[in-house]
Order: structure tokens, then C-alpha cells, then sequence
């Protein structure tokens, strides 16, 4: 007969009516702080007439979320308990940062993080100060937040950090909490189509709980306005089982809660169990939680004669105090918890609420999961240089950079196939960005209905490319890095644009993590732009648009990086340096057509490694001043660049000219602005101090002005894309943008009037060339044969 299980806590017998009596208390607690955040300076627990010089002047921060987000809390405390779960929470709706702290300071790791947030009054004090006030914590689930990997600042990559989370981390269950108005945003919408990508298996369990509590900041929500067999069938559609918990009734929702999450616990374990004792990985109908109560529930119910609770001016402050009165409403409602019960008379929780909470690590605020760089362990990395292109000599061979790095991250994922902590992301272009060898070594992961004619798919792979959604494979991608795993996002360098806010708001995740010491590092953040703007004939003017670097050079210095390797080997060794990194956004600009090879793997280590360099062998001012420099930053700029070089070698082999490539475009920035960048000294070293510069770049010619505007020497002259483009030949789109060969040459003519009637005849066979370029590709849609099987040639 079979053992019965040993009760070692009240959580792990049944529901009682005691239980559920102390499980309000705490959750009035909960709420308690959470409101006393919001307004006091001082007097924490009202131990004396609360005077509006304990009120902050300046109320910041939001309610209307708060007490449902505590009552889910106080729940997943009693879950843990009583299944010993290893769960973390991600706080979808974000705003209410006051109700985690609250929660991770009940608990006791929020002290333990911060001992000067001490459990006591005087810890009690700071606590409520910090609030949302200046030197304080900010008022979303920020990086400050023990516990949190979601600060939902910005709405919408809850659910999609939630999954990242916990693929390939089998015993890990994330809950989700999802605003009724987040849920309203696009990232979000499509999030809910995650559960194919689960594998019950090998992976863990999201847990859904979509917090419908009829309110945006001035609008109703559309999800609570629609009926309940709507939102059922809604979500049913979608794969999920849904269990409502609805009402407003403290005590019958205890029960109604604690009942259901039982339920849907029981069932993640039925589904774990069957699918990992069977081998059966076919995808379930994974359980979540709609939970319908009123926004603002238990605060103020009217204030100067309006509706606050249940009304979307519970949304942020629900008492201004701007009128006298409003203290008196303000003592009430905090009284209204009765703080003189749940707490000592030294400001600690009372034991029998504290030992509703878990323990150790088994603490929302304390899981390692929600600080993954305590988890993150190094990839077992191949040698890059083994898979060296064969340059023979620069530009004689013609290979494509993106196939190359293919070989090599496929042996990524062989060498780290045991511990199962390396993915590929990307919204269904592995293929189209020529990654094809990865395939040699693991599928897709895909987990729903699969036809004869589907190729690489399985519920086990290692790329996550079978869902078109940019914000869904980088949120993904985020959850997995930020629980102490590795990866990158590969996708078209014009379409990287639809995630520039995710990337933003990581990147200030990050910023933020670089101040807080007991924030482990975690994996870079690793974005690959391919089918670039100069690859992009094919699909025409939509898809140009090299702007994400932009976006990304305006970030903090010591969180971003840009790379644009020129050719393979740069391409490898970049990639290398950066999936070894941590806690830094690095974009990799790279090149996925035949183009040629430039450097030996040699060459390439030392010129990535110091991200910018003279080409020797292309430059000819050896020992003397040049009279021009050529710098280009880009695998189309770089290959134009030598085009015009051999050119002017050709047509004026008494010009002296200095090639400079760029890799790391942090290079051009002074040092003072970004670690990476050169000193003054040395960067006119490189570029002379006044002679001219005609520098060729991937991207908008303003970036590089905005990098070097500090620098001493002013006669720059950048080329770069002018967005200008269409369905033509590749050439022509460089031409159209002046960054091609025959622009280049007139470039450096126009700088250089000492050259007197021979620059003048140069200057017109250019212009020449261009009109039999057009003229040319109107009748045979093709490139000029010089262009199209351009080698170069040396020096003479």
C-alpha cells in the first residue's frame, strides 16, 4: 500500500477556512505597503494622527492593478508551499512595482538584497520613501526588483519572456501575470501562439493568468467588455484550457482562487508526467487563469463624488492630494487594512503570516531563475579560426560570409547539445540568411500538425524560426538570456526596425543591472542584421533601411556594440567575441551573398581585434603623409571603396592613398563618449588631421558625422545610403546612393583641385561610366560585366 504523503505544512492539507483567513490577512498586508509606497514619507504603520508632512508632495505610481496582482502573489506563495514549486513571476502589467516590492519585502528577500530596507520601522520608512522618488526605485517591476525579469515599462513581452524562460528548463514553471490592456498590444496578441513551441518534454510551463480588471488608463479593456463564452472560446482557440476566477468578495475569491490554482498546477504535473514517462512530446492543452476582479479593488470607492474602484480612475493615483479632505479619505482607506494587526510593534510581519511565505530560494523574490547569470554557465565554444575562408589574396575568392558562420554555429550546438542552453532565434529567415548548415545539427522546434512535405521540424530543435513575428522570437530570446542561457537573433537588417523599442527597453535593462552589484551578469543580448540594405534589389525599396544602427548608437556607451565585419573570417571572429560577451546589445551587421574575401583568418583576428585598421596591402602611402583617406565601415562600402582605389591607382598611380576599414563603429566615437573609442591622438594617427576623408558607409551618412563630430579633423565627406532604392540591380542600388565606385572617385576628385585638367578628365570618364551603367542595365537588367566580375588587382 501506498505511503501517504507527509504534511509539512498547512498549505500541503486542505483548504481551510483558517488558511484562507490568515492567506487575507497577509494579502491585506501586501496591499497595505503596497498603497503606503505610493504616499508616505514617514509614519509607515500610523502609529500616530498621519499629517500631511508624512505625505509625499509629488504622489507617483499606479494602483488600479496593485491589489489583484497581491492577491495572485499571496496564491503562488501557498502554490510553492504546497508543491514545492520552483516558479518565478513575471509582471506583465509592469506599473505596479509597488505591489512586488511589497511582496519581495514581506518575504524577506527584498532585505536581504537591500539590508538597509530592514524589517523594522526604520526599514519600513525607507522602504515606503523610496518609492517612486528622486535617489529612490522607479515605479515598474524594474531591474531594482528582486525577483523580476519583466520590468513592463513598456507593454507587451510578458508571455514572451515567460516562455523564453523556461525552454530547457524542465522543472521551472513561469507565471505570467498579463494586464487586460496589455493584452490589447500586438507583442502580446500573437504571444499567446507560444504553447507550439513548447515541448512538455524538455521544457517547463508557462502558467497565464490574464488579470482582467476592465480598465485601461481612460478606456475599458476589450477583453472584459466581450462576454465570457467570447473569452473562452477566445482562448480555446488559441490551445489554452481557461479557468475563470471572478467576483469581489475577499473571502469567496480566496477559495474560488486556491481551488483553481490547485487545479491547474495538478494538471501541468498530469502533463509533465505523461508526456516525460510515455516519450509523448504531442502538444497539450496547457491550463491558464482569467482572473476578473475590480480595478482598485479595496481601495478608495469614491473620491470628491466620482467613482474610483471598478473605474479606470483607479488606474494610477486614487487620491490627489491636492484638498485637505483627501487626508482624511487617505487615513481611512490605509486604516481600512488595519496595519496594527499584520504587523509588530517593531514593524515586522507577524510570525503566523511570515510562515506563509517559502522559503530560501523557493522565494518569488529569491529564485535564481530571476537573476540568471547565477545559473549562467560558459558555451563550449569550437575554434573559430578552424573554419577559416582560404584567402589566397585579397578579393581573389568570392564566398558568402553568412553560409561560413553556419559551420561554425553549428558546432556551437553540437558542443553544447548535452547541457541544452544555446538557441538560434529568428522570425523564419534561418534559410533566407544562408545559415543552412545549422540544419546538419538540429531542426526546428515546431509543435503542432506537421505534413509530409515540412522540412527540419521536430519538438526538439535548437532554432526557434517557425513563428513570423519579430517581437515574439527576440522576447523569446530575451527570456532565455535573462535566465542564464545563450543565443542570437538573426534576421532582415530592414525589418530589425519592428523590435528597435524591445532592443531599447533591454538595453536599459541592462544599463540599470551594470549599477546593481548582486546582478549576475548575463549572455549578451547578440542581434545578426543580414539581407541588408545593399542585398536587398530582389524586394525592393521596403526592404532598405539600415536605420537600427541609429537607434542602436544613440544607447548607453557601455551597454552597445556595432560590428560590421567585411568579410568571413571578420565575420567569425566578431561572432566569437560576442557570444562570449555578457551584459551587452551586440548588432553584427553581415553579408549573406557571394562577395569576395578579403583577409586571411590571421589578418582578420588582429583587425577585429582592434575593430579598426590601415589595409596595407590596399594603400600606398607607405612613409608619407596620404593625400586622401578612404574609410569604409560595411562589406558593400568596403568592396566600392577598393573598386575606386583601383581605379584612381590605375588612372593616377602618383596619388597617395590610405585605406582604413572599420569593424567596430564605436572605433570612430572619442574615448571619453564610449570605452571603445580611439583617443584623439589616435585617431589622427589613422585619419590625418586635415587631410581629406572620403569614408563609405553601410548605413545613413549622419551616423558617422554624430560619431566623429568631436574630431579634429573636419574635411569628412561621407557617402552612405540617401533612401533611395528599388526593384534594380545591386549595382544600381549603390549608385543610386552614391556609395559605388564611380561616385567614389569623383568624391576624392572633388577634394583634390591640385590635380588640376587630369582630375577634370577622370571626373568626366566617371560620369561616363555611370550613363553606360544605366544604360546598360535598361537593356539587359543586369550589371555592367567590369562591375559584375570586378577583381582587384593590387597595386601597380
Amino acid at each position: 500500500m501506498e505511503e501517504t504523503k507527509k504534511i509539512t505544512c498547512e498549505e500541503q492539507g486542505p483548504i481551510t477556512d483558517e488558511l484562507l483567513t490568515k492567506m487575507n490577512a497577509y494579502w491585506r498586508a501586501a496591499n497595505y505597503l503596497s498603497a503606503a509606497q505610493l504616499y508616505l514619507l514617514d509614519d509607515p504603520l500610523l502609529r500616530r494622527e498621519l499629517t500631511m508632512d508624512d505625505i509625499k508632495k509629488k504622489i507617483v505610481g499606479h494602483w488600479g492593478t496593485v491589489p489583484g496582482q497581491n492577491f495572485i502573489y499571496t496564491h503562488l506563495n501557498r502554490e510553492i508551499k504546497r508543491y514545492d514549486l520552483d516558479m518565478i513571476l513575471l509582471s506583465g502589467p509592469g506599473h505596479g512595482g509597488n505591489f512586488f516590492i511589497a511582496n519581495t519585502y514581506l518575504e524577506g528577500s527584498y532585505s536581504e538584497v537591500y539590508p538597509n530596507i530592514s524589517e523594522d520601522m526604520d526599514g519600513l520608512q525607507k522602504l515606503c520613501k523610496q518609492f517612486s522618488f528622486p535617489g529612490g526605485v522607479p515605479s515598474h517591476c524594474a531591474p531594482e526588483t528582486p525577483g523580476s525579469i519583466n520590468e513592463g515599462g513598456e507593454l507587451g513581452y510578458s508571455i514572451a519572456h515567460g516562455f523564453g524562460a523556461v525552454f530547457d528548463n524542465p522543472d521551472l514553471i513561469a507565471t505570467v501575470v498579463v494586464g487586460d490592456g496589455e493584452a490589447e498590444t500586438g507583442p502580446l496578441a500573437t504571444s499567446w501562439q507560444s504553447n507550439k513551441f513548447l515541448n512538455p518534454i524538455s521544457d517547463g510551463a508557462v502558467l497565464p493568468i490574464l488579470h482582467m480588471n476592465g480598465y485601461k488608463i481612460a478606456n475599458p479593456t476589450v477583453f472584459a467588455r466581450m462576454s465570457h463564452e467570447e473569452v473562452e472560446k477566445f482562448f480555446e482557440g488559441c490551445g489554452w484550457k481557461p479557468y475563470f476566477v471572478e467576483g469581489d468578495d475577499p473571502m469567496t475569491m480566496h477559495r474560488k482562487m486556491a481551488e483553481t490554482l490547485d487545479t491547474v498546477i495538478e494538471e501541468i504535473k498530469a502533463i509533465q508526467e505523461h508526456a516525460r514517462t510515455t516519450g509523448d512530446s504531442t502538444r497539450p492543452q496547457w491550463p491558464m487563469v482569467i482572473l476578473r476582479t475590480p480595478k482598485g479593488w479595496t481601495g478608495p470607492k469614491v473620491v470628491d463624488g466620482l467613482q474610483i474602484e471598478n473605474s479606470f480612475r483607479a488606474h494610477q493615483v486614487p487620491i490627489m492630494m491636492d484638498k485637505p479632505e483627501h487626508l482624511q479619505i487617505l487615513t481611512d482607506w490605509l486604516k481600512s487594512y488595519k496595519p496594527e494587526e499584520l504587523f509588530d510593534e517593531k514593524g515586522r510581519l507577524i510570525p503566523e503570516l511570515k510562515e506563509l511565505t517559502p522559503v530560501g530560494d523557493r522565494r518569488l523574490g529569491s529564485n535564481p531563475h530571476a537573476n540568471g547569470g547565477l545559473l549562467r554557465r560558459d558555451l563550449r565554444m569550437p575554434d573559430f579560426r578552424k573554419y577559416a575562408f582560404d584567402v589566397t589574396a585579397p578579393g581573389a575568392k568570392d564566398g558568402q560570409d553568412m553560409i561560413e558562420l553556419g559551420n561554425f554555429i553549428r558546432d556551437v550546438i553540437k558542443l553544447n547539445k548535452d547541457e541544452r542552453n544555446f538557441r538560434v532565434f529568428g522570425p523564419d529567415e534561418t534559410l533566407s540568411n544562408r545559415l543552412n548548415h545549422i540544419f546538419e545539427a538540429t531542426n526546428r522546434v515546431w509543435n503542432a500538425k506537421t505534413l509530409d512535405t515540412d522540412e527540419f521540424l521536430e519538438t526538439d530543435g535548437r532554432v526557434m524560426d517557425s513563428m513570423l513575428s519579430e517581437h515574439l522570437c527576440e522576447g523569446w530570446l530575451e527570456g532565455y538570456l535573462l535566465t542564464g542561457r545563450h543565443g542570437f537573433f538573426a534576421s532582415y537588417e530592414a525589418f530589425m526596425r519592428i523590435i528597435d523599442s524591445m532592443v531599447a527597453q533591454h538595453a536599459k535593462w541592462l544599463k540599470v543591472c551594470n549599477q546593481l552589484p548582486w546582478r549576475e551578469k548575463i549572455s549578451s543580448l547578440n542581434l545578426i542584421l543580414s539581407s541588408t540594405v545593399w542585398q536587398q534589389d530582389h524586394n525592393g525599396f521596403t526592404h532598405q533601411d539600415p536605420g537600427f544602427m541609429d537607434h542602436i548608437a544613440n544607447k548607453k556607451a557601455d551597454v552597445v556594440r556595432l560590428y560590421l565585419p567585411p568579410d568571413a573570417n571578420c565575420l567569425l571572429s566578431t561572432m566569437d567575441h560576442c557570444l562570449r560577451s555578457r551584459n551587452y546589445v551586440n548588432v553584427i551587421v553581415a553579408s549573406k551573398h557571394p562577395r569576395p574575401q578579403w583577409l586571411t583568418m590571421e589578418q582578420a583576428v588582429k583587425h577585429c581585434s582592434q575593430g579598426i585598421s590601415v589595409w596595407d596591402w590596399a594603400s600606398n602611402d607607405q612613409g608619407q603623409e596620404p593625400d586622401v583617406v578612404m574609410a569604409c565601415a560595411g562589406e558593400t562600402p568596403t568592396l566600392e571603396t577598393l573598386a575606386a582605389v583601383s581605379i584612381l591607382n590605375k588612372e593616377m598611380p602618383e596619388l597617395k592613398i590610405r585605406v582604413i576599414n572599420v569593424v567596430d563603429l564605436f572605433k570612430l566615437q572619442p574615448h571619453d563618449e564610449h570605452p571603445h573609442g580611439l583617443t584623439d591622438a589616435e585617431y589622427d594617427m589613422l585619419f590625418t588631421k586635415d587631410k581629406p576623408i572620403i569614408f563609405n558607409f553601410h548605413g545613413y551618412p549622419t551616423l558617422i558625422h554624430e560619431l566623429t563630430y568631436r574630431r579634429h579633423n573636419r574635411n569628412l565627406h561621407v557617402e552612405g545610403y540617401k533612401e533611395e532604392g528599388t526593384i534594380t540591380t545591386p549595382f544600381d542600388v549603390r549608385v543610386q546612393n552614391d556609395v559605388d565606385r564611380f561616385h567614389l572617385v569623383q568624391d576624392v576628385l572633388l577634394q583634390l583641385p591640385q590635380l588640376g585638367n587630369k582630375g577634370t578628365y577622370l571626373y568626366q570618364k566617371m560620369s561616363d561610366k555611370l550613363v553606360e551603367h544605366k544604360q546598360y542595365i535598361h537593356e539587359y537588367g543586369l550589371d555592367l560585366p567590369e562591375v559584375a566580375n570586378w577583381k582587384w588587382e593590387g597595386q601597380n
